[in-house]
């Protein structure tokens, strides 16, 4: 099975789904406690709200599962947000805190390095050339990074998580004009609540790739994921399909 997904558009927009695939390797399945396989903390079916009719788009979504390698955490590890409760590159633990691996089957350093070089590697290489066709035939770049998790998730927060939270690295990953489009958008509806920079303020992806200062604009859009459930999809699609069309012309 290939790494990831691609779709290759001549369009400025750019959407990377990292989190919403589910296959692990037999190999791997046979150290990790059998309700880990079900990959609950999958971004289930993220990838299809970005599915657009009316508006051309590169995108690139991983087949394999964040617990195999974690696409959107940086791959010499390190902290995303300091001082709070996060998983890792290769994660040993479920968002509920329950061990992925049997006792003593915890990848070590060096299986860690090989499934960077395996599975997060080439999909980074593959982003990458995606931003960079997209920048030498327009001029710029937005990138959207698409994520979903359950609504509710103690170990990271406290109640119920806002339907939208967008993530703009505090503004360095996007131009001003791009966030302020974005934020008028979100506020104008009223279908779903919303926060921005709060405790999403974008991953690597999002901080690693948004350089506005390049013309390369990069934005992390997380969903609770019952927003999107239940006939809700299309809706949603609808809403992201005007905004991100909006954005585009004040790129």
């Amino acid at each position: 099975m290939s790494i990831f997904e691609l779709i290759k558009a001549d369009s400025p927009l750019v959407i990377s789904v990292p989190h919403d695939g589910a296959l692990i390797p037999e190999a791997m399945q046979k150290a990790m406690h059998e309700y880990a396989l079900d990959t609950p903390d999958r971004d289930t079916g993220i990838s299809a709200v970005f599915e657009f009719e009316n508006l051309k788009y590169s995108k690139i979504k991983a087949n394999y599962s964040r617990y195999v390698v974690d696409l959107n955490r940086p791959a010499g590890g390190g902290a995303l947000y300091a001082g709070q409760n996060e998983t890792t590159v290769c994660p040993t633990t479920l968002f509920d805190e329950r061990p992925i691996y049997l006792e003593g089957q915890a990848p070590s350093t060096d299986e860690v390095a090989t499934r960077v070089e395996q599975y997060w590697q080439p999909y980074h290489d593959q982003l990458q050339a995606l931003i960079d066709q997209a920048k030498a035939q327009f001029g710029f770049c937005l990138l959207i990074d698409a994520h979903s998790i359950d609504a509710v998730v103690p170990r990271f927060f406290e109640g119920r998580l806002s339907d939208i939270s967008v993530g703009t690295y505090d503004g360095n990953s996007c131009g001003n004009e791009i966030q302020q489009t974005l934020l008028s958008a979100l506020q104008k509806q009223k279908d779903y609540s919303h926060v921005i920079n709060d405790r999403f303020k974008g991953g690597f992806i999002t901080r690693h790739y948004g350089q506005p200062q390049d013309n390369i604009h990069a934005i992390q859009l997380e969903h609770a994921k019952d927003i999107y459930t239940d006939n809700k999809r299309q809706q949603l699609t609808i809403f992201w399909q005007q905004v991100i069309a909006a954005l585009l012309v004040k790129v």
